[in-house]
């Protein structure tokens, strides 16, 4: 009893050691109707919940459960899907009522299909919700008419239309995993429609069969004469405070009637184990969300099928991240072979105490048994054992998406070798596409299918046809398996790593993969492009190296024209999601005080003479190394210069708006353009240094516009002149100068005037009073006397003290004399 005590607390200390989770990127990813990924889609504005699919054998009528209607589409166009019939079935207005009357939502009262398997060639039969009161009947597959009067659905269809059940037809009988009551209180794993001696079964009401279980998925193995049902449920064996989810795998003999006196009309082959998601030193992953069945390769045992399904996880330490388990039908029954867990029926409380076997719980043929050991069977039926993905490890796990649902494939490669193909569908809307190799798993592609999330009920893979079904609430979309048109080199090929397709070097074109054509360049598991493709294409490093430039010029590229000091942006495609762009230019380098390589892989700088030229964009893949885009930065010509268009001399009366600037020796010619301002035409000297400072970008960002490749120029005496001329503005400097000179000569000669008027003002008083004060009256009066006579005899001589007798004058009373001095 202390290991449940002390498992909680292990588990959580394992959330600590859980490692880190690789990110998974998909290489190539298409957005929703990208031309590169086209899609076939199938909507009616009066139909919706296409989320139960049924495809005929032969792949070209598929039969599509919805709100109150069975579709007959035809797939057999490959660029289209028709509607080829409709049969709807919907409740009655009292049918509604009633289940309004039962707190209902109006909503949820329709007939949604739920049920929707081939019963025979002619007949397929078809259970619906029916407003909480479900109903099943049988439909002509030609003529999508109902052949008999629906009957009650109760254990063979849900009554809520979102609670998950599973269903299949195995010779002419029904088995599902559902609900059996109205509340969702009765979950049930029944057989209906038998006939003769063969009777309906269902589980025992026995405690512990089934504990809140949520149906996932359900599959029959013929070789085995046993139905595998995947599930979800609480665990009771697990003591924890809160519920604890499981997920199981459970088994019944298609040959069960039911025991004689014990077990009568229920199973006597039910058992039921743990499926174990869960690497070393991790948590498990204990949450099902989808499984499916891929069969063996040809030739292969039973036991080597594999069971593919997609778990979640309970704890916060997992959440939001998604795993894929495999497990081995080998596996599955070494633990059903094993000992089980005994129930108290007192206690309620599990035990793994070893007993001796009175009976094989899950082995055929036990309805011929004794009470004994039916009543051995009833209470021993949770296996001991859990059942361990293969290689007691995760087959691969994504931290960035959620995944709902998939379908497997198993593609023959070129060289013969099977590979195993998971598509995945996220919770976002995207179809993921991954293919499992020895180092793990490798996403080839990502597809857009819906912009919002909605409801998906199933994915059908059609292996003839190489497409996969998607049903929505919105409708049915048609996704093509292979998509080998879309690469258009041989790297882009290989470097896929996509099973189905190749190389083709006849036609120089990626194909499908077939067995008549095998002599097709791919490499899945290195994905190594340069030896796949070395008779097909040249390394982008034979061609320019990092201090080699071959004798011919490069090729012309994109022309970008850009004026002097002005951002230029040069945009790099990538190759795919998983390269790496990277910048040259051809015997120069990219200096990082110039240079600023931007996150898209854009480069970006400032338009000066040393940043004129040529510019590679190189895409970097697992070692593979191509060339992506090619820029010729120039110049742009002055709008008051005319460029000749073509000539071979320059023209002895004019100076040419168009030079040319190469390196000796290398052989590279390229064309760039002079400003000329105000009529002139001027240029630099070629040793001119020009500072450059690369700054930050904004949102508002150079553009430009392709333009006709122009000639280049000779000059006379082939002399090269420099291309960039920085804008003069001499006669703007002299201007301000100028003005700047007038204003100070102005602001000094009002200063001078203001301070001689004050020295005037206060010199002049002052010295009269000084005089007046140093002579006597009489002096005083025969000096004014002498003065005036002198100032009408004499001339400019004597000016100061004439100006200064005139101030005196002017402080003189009425009376002639000084103000305040006694005659």
């Amino acid at each position: 009893m202390e290991i449940p005590i002390l498992l909680p607390l292990a588990l959580a200390l394992l959330g600590f050691l859980c490692p880190c989770v690789t990110t998974l990127t998909p290489r190539v990813s298409f957005p929703m109707d990208s031309p590169g990924r086209r899609l076939i889609r199938f909507n009616s504005h009066d139909v919706s919940n296409t989320t139960t699919l049924l495809l005929s054998e032969d792949g070209d009528i598929l039969y599509v459960g919805a709100r109150d209607s069975v579709l007959a589409l035809n797939v057999s166009h490959k660029d289209s899907i028709i509607l080829r019939n409709k049969l709807d079935w919907t409740p009655s207005h009292e049918d509604l009522e009633q289940c309004s009357m039962k707190g209902k939502k109006m909503a949820d009262c329709p007939n949604f299909i739920r049920v929707l398997q081939f019963l025979n060639t002619s007949h397929i039969y078809a259970c619906g919700t029916f407003a909480f009161s479900p109903r099943c009947t049988y439909i002509n597959t030609d003529t999508l008419t109902m052949s008999l009067k629906p009957d009650e659905g109760r254990g063979r269809c849900p009554y809520d239309p979102y609670q998950r059940n599973t269903a299949l037809v195995v010779d002419g009988e029904l088995y599902t995993g559902t609900v059996a009551d109205y509340r969702g209180n009765r979950p049930v794993i029944s057989r209906h429609l038998s006939e003769g001696k063969r009777v309906d079964l269902k589980l025992d009401d026995t405690l512990g069969w089934l504990e809140d279980p949520t149906f996932i998925s359900s599959t029959f193995i013929p070789d085995e004469e046993k139905i595998y049902f995947f599930f979800t449920e609480v665990g009771r064996e697990y003591d924890f405070i809160d519920k604890f989810i499981v997920s199981r795998v459970s088994q019944i003999c298609v040959s069960d009637v039911g025991g004689q006196r014990t077990l009568q009309r229920r199973w006597t082959t039910f058992a039921k184990a743990q499926l174990l998601c869960q690497a070393d030193h991790e948590l498990p992953y204990n949450v099902l969300q989808d499984i499916d069945t891929l069969l063996p390769a040809e030739g292969a045992p039973v036991d080597d099928i594999l069971f593919y399904g997609i778990f979640t996880s309970q704890w916060s330490v997992n959440s939001g991240r998604s795993a894929v388990c495999s497990f081995r039908l080998t596996d599955i029954k070494s633990v059903f072979s094993g000992n089980y867990k005994v129930l108290n029926r007192d206690t309620l409380q599990w035990s793994a105490r070893v007993q001796e076997k009175v009976a094989n719980p899950g082995e055929c043929g036990l309805h011929n048994a004794s009470d004994n050991a039916l009543r051995f069977v009833k209470e021993n039926f949770l296996a001991d054992d859990s059942v361990r993905a293969v290689g007691r490890n995760l087959t691969m796990v994504s931290a960035e998406n959620t995944y709902s649902h998939l379908t497997v494939q198993r593609v023959q490669a070129a060289n013969g070798k099977h590979y195993t193909v998971l598509f995945l569908l996220t919770e976002s809307g995207y179809l993921h596409k991954a293919v499992l190799l020895l180092r793990g798993a490798h996403i080839i592609e990502e597809i857009q299918v819906f912009e919002q999330p909605q409801p998906v009920r199933s994915l059908k893979l059609s292996i003839p046809k190489g497409v996969i079904y998607i049903g929505t609430s919105e409708g049915v979309v048609k996704v093509p398996t292979a998509n080998c048109s879309f690469y258009w080199t041989c790297a882009q090929c290989v470097l896929a790593r996509d099973p189905f397709c190749g190389w083709d070097p006849a036609s120089r074109v990626c194909v499908m993969v077939s067995t008549t054509n095998t002599n097709l360049a791919q490499d899945i598991e290195r994905g190594n492009a340069e030896e796949a493709c070395s008779s097909v294409s040249l390394n982008h490093k034979s061609r320019f190296g990092p201090n080699k430039l071959p004798a011919a010029s490069c090729p012309p590229g994109e022309l970008v024209s850009v004026s002097l000091n002005e951002v230029v942006r040069l945009q790099c495609p990538a190759a795919s999601r998983l390269s790496q762009q990277l910048w040259e230019r051809p015997n120069s380098r990219l200096s990082s005080d110039l240079y600023l390589n931007l996150e898209d892989g854009s480069l970006s700088f400032v338009a000066t003479p040393a940043t004129l030229g040529h510019y590679l964009c190189l895409s970097t893949e697992n070692g593979y190394q191509q060339t992506m885009a090619i820029y010729h930065v120039k110049q742009k010509t002055s709008p008051l210069s005319q460029t000749p268009t073509s000539y071979t001399q320059p023209r002895t009366n004019a100076i040419p708006t168009t030079q040319s600037m190469a390196k000796p020796g290398s052989g590279l010619h390229i064309s760039v353009g002079t400003e000329t301002h105000q009529g002139e035409s001027k240029t630099t000297p070629s040793n001119r240094n020009t500072q450059v400072t690369t700054r930050q970008l904004g949102k508002n960002l150079t553009s430009w516009t392709k333009q006709p490749r122009q000639r280049e120029l000779e000059l006379r005496d082939g002399e090269a002149l420099l291309a960039a001329q920085a804008p003069c503005y001499l006669k703007e400097l002299v201007i301000v100068s100028l003005l700047l000179v007038l204003s100070l000569s102005l602001l000094i000669t009002i200063f001078l005037f203001v301070i001689t008027q004050r020295c005037n003002h206060r010199t002049a008083p002052q010295a009269a009073t000084i005089d007046s004060d140093r002579r006597t009256p009489v002096e005083q009066e025969a000096r004014r006397a002498n003065v005036f006579l002198s100032k009408r005899n004499e001339q400019g001589q004597q000016s100061g003290h004439g100006s200064e007798l005139v101030c005196n004058a002017a402080l003189s009373g009425s009376n002639g004399h000084l103000p305040n001095t006694p005659i």
